[in-house]
């Protein structure tokens, strides 16, 4: 067995809170492992949002953000809200650029069977940042032939019965 010694790498993200940002938390890592920290929905306190089976709504964060170039972050989904509500983030994973300076947004959809309410500091979202490779793309006249060739979609698992 081989081991791999852990490391964590630390960048900054520069956080401006917009106006109706202000008073909520600061979002946080849960754990001292955790690769995303949550995002918390900055809707006004007297009108929450409610989501509708089958329905989707963009919450706002309450911030905008600066990364630095080369890294990019990802909107993802909490894994409790999907287990116990079936509320998820629709482009999942939601990217957010190092040159955008607008407001982060969450856009949650409800699979569930009843709606659901988003009210103001709730956890609504985790976001990981990581760093970028950018491709060089190269025209060419042929690629290399592979055993799994042009199969997809499902070609490399079992066969269902």
């Amino acid at each position: 067995m081989t081991t791999i010694d852990s490391q964590m790498f630390e960048v900054q993200v520069q956080l401006k809170y917009l106006e109706h940002g202000r008073g909520l938390k600061l979002p946080e890592y849960q754990s001292d492992d955790a690769a995303g920290f949550d995002l918390l929905a900055a809707v006004p306190e007297a009108t929450p949002v409610t989501i509708q089976p089958r329905e989707s709504a963009l919450v706002p964060t309450g911030f905008a953000m600066q990364l630095p170039p080369g890294y990019e972050a990802q909107v993802r989904p909490r894994s409790g809200l999907a287990l116990k509500h079936g509320i998820t983030v629709l482009n999942t994973p939601g990217t957010i650029d190092a040159d955008y300076r607008g407001e982060v947004g969450v856009i949650l959809i409800n699979h569930g069977s009843e709606a659901f309410v988003v009210n103001r500091g709730d956890r609504i979202a985790q976001m990981v940042v990581k760093p970028v490779v950018q491709a060089s793309l190269c025209v060419v006249d042929e690629i290399d032939e592979t055993l799994r060739g042009e199969g997809g979609f499902g070609s490399t698992g079992e066969k269902s019965i």
